[in-house]
């Protein structure tokens, strides 16, 4: 540790991968909307939501460019690496190579969260620890939140050897937690249930409390006379919560309950219609509130009775997370969509979102879903009890094939399977440009700065094109041509204009033909209705 700082280490720690930025392509067929599609990042709540088949890994660094440091909440289920063998996810791998390929995730998705962005991991026991010295080294200890402890099941387990776990972990860090701030949490009846009217007050219901301070102070200490004649006293070593002034105000108020018969120690009433319409969330969360995991199968099974996803969670449960973390036209991420319950959830609290696929469960579960839910056919989990009733919609998108292949020689090549649009959509991605072809000026093609353009084009370049392009072009105007051929001549023709090579200009930069980062995913999952809890 040259370095002198606290960190967690294990083998394979530095060996960083070297993402290719791909770009991703719309699949129309499979995009679907109920209303007029409008651009993801425009302000104002769309129906243009993402939903992205393909490595996760590659997909987060496909969306760095268009999205950092604009995702409001992040949330993420990462495989618990608990040896269990799921169907979608083999959770059985090594301490160290799960941390390799968790590593490289997080700082992703740090990358793309807002300064005000927050994520929230769900984890169990036996990764709980290690994820969370990683994460205090990726977003700083300081940025830690709270572990929340979510109460996934009900009955114990009768055949565990050792204590019967009923817990996952959520753990919950901010971008920057001095900006960073929860939402209240709504009001449940529970709550509201405490408040009652026993003297009908007509401000409404109201809730008695202590009308004693813990600190003594002389001036709140004075007899009081109550309605029935008995005269009180403040506890020993408190005094009231006010001075006799302050006291006679509530009075006259009828702010004061002595009891039905009107000869108990006054306590104060707070009224339901002056508290906060929402609480500070605390850091367990009972079933009763947010559902378990039994909920959540039954969630599934309504949806895909056939082949329903064997690790959901369930709707309640996301959309504490949601409320806490978002408010209406905010982005929520999903890199590990699963089920889709992020998506579903967003989309039915009137977020914006992009989910995150790699396996074929977004064919399968994910995209019949959402469109059930789009168009207004879901009327399972929160969808009653928000009043949900459909609208908005989703585009679909694939990752593409990486962009450079060998040849039958060995030698570097653009792929093929690009179209000239597409590579030079991934040629700009390369080179940090914005692809944003003008229609008025062919060569205006991407942009990196107000007068730096990028042209990708497969045609061999001459000079009779560069004077062309030259003099259509201002003095203070500067152009980057990627071609396949040229002539020689054209590399020294004008200093504003400089030309590469494509594919050896993209070479070194990044590891292509890799298509696969994933967390040894293997076959769809076959659905057992138990959870092996042994429930009674």
């Amino acid at each position: 540790m040259a370095n002198n700082k606290l960190e967690l280490t294990w083998y394979g720690k530095e060996t960083e991968p070297n993402l290719e930025p791909r770009i991703l392509v719309e699949d129309s067929q499979k995009s679907f909307s109920v209303e007029p599609q409008v651009s993801l990042i425009e302000p104002n709540i769309t129906s243009d939501n993402m939903l992205i088949h393909g490595d996760n890994l590659l997909a987060l660094k496909a969306l760095q460019h268009n999205f950092a440091n604009q995702i409001r909440c992040i949330y993420i289920d990462p495989p618990y690496n608990t040896g269990n063998a799921f169907s979608t996810y083999d959770d059985n791998v090594e301490h160290s190579l799960w941390l390799s390929l968790v590593k490289p995730r997080i700082e992703l998705l740090r990358s793309l969260l807002s300064e005000d962005g927050s994520i929230w991991i769900s984890i169990d026991d036996d990764e709980q620890a290690y994820l969370k010295v990683l994460c205090d080294e990726i977003f700083g200890r300081n940025n830690f939140v709270c572990n929340v402890i979510w109460e996934k099941k009900y009955s114990p387990q009768n055949d565990a050897k050792w204590l019967s776990d009923s817990h996952d972990f959520i753990m919950v860090y901010a971008k920057n937690k001095e900006v960073w701030r929860p939402n209240p949490i709504g009001r449940t009846p529970e709550m509201d249930s405490r408040y009652k009217n026993p003297d009908k007050d007509p401000r409404g219901p109201w809730k008695s409390t202590d009308f004693s301070a813990r600190t003594y102070s002389a001036s709140g200490d004075f007899p009081i006379t109550t309605p029935s004649g008995r005269v009180v006293n403040p506890p020993e070593s408190r005094a009231w919560a006010t001075n006799k002034a302050g006291y006679e105000l509530l009075l006259d108020d009828n702010r004061l309950w002595f009891g039905p018969n009107g000869s108990n120690v006054p306590s104060k009433k707070t009224f339901l219609s002056e508290v906060k319409q929402g609480s500070v969330c605390k850091t367990i969360w009972p079933r009763s509130e947010v559902g378990d995991n039994q909920e959540a199968k039954r969630e599934a099974k309504a949806l895909n009775p056939n082949s329903p996803f064997p690790t959901p969670k369930p709707e309640r449960l996301i959309q504490r997370i949601i409320r806490l973390a978002t408010k209406e036209g905010d982005i929520v991420l999903d890199s590990f969509l699963g089920s889709g319950t992020t998506a579903a959830v967003a989309q039915k609290m009137n977020r914006k979102w992009i989910g995150i696929e790699m396996t074929d469960v977004v064919y399968s579960i994910d995209k019949p879903r959402l469109d059930l839910v789009i168009s207004g056919k879901d009327n399972g989990g929160i969808t009653k009890s928000i009043g949900y009733e459909g609208g908005g919609g989703y585009r679909f998108y694939e990752l593409a094939p990486t962009l450079v292949v060998d040849d039958i020689f060995g030698e570097p090549i653009i792929n093929k399977k690009y179209s000239p649009e597409m590579l030079a959509s991934a040629v700009a991605l390369h080179e940090g440009f914005v692809y944003s072809p003008s229609k008025e000026r062919f060569w205006m093609q991407s942009h990196s700065s107000e007068n730096s353009y990028l042209f990708v084009t497969t045609m061999h370049v001459n000079s009779a094109v560069l004077d062309k392009i030259e003099n259509d072009m201002t003095k203070d105007q500067f152009l980057i041509i990627a071609c396949k051929t040229f002539d020689e001549e054209c590399s020294r023709q004008y200093k504003n204009i400089v030309i590469k090579k494509i594919p050896e200009m993209l070479l070194g930069k990044c590891e292509y033909g890799q298509d696969d980062y994933s967390l040894n995913i293997i076959n769809q999952p076959v659905y057992d209705d138990e959870d092996g809890s042994n429930e009674n």
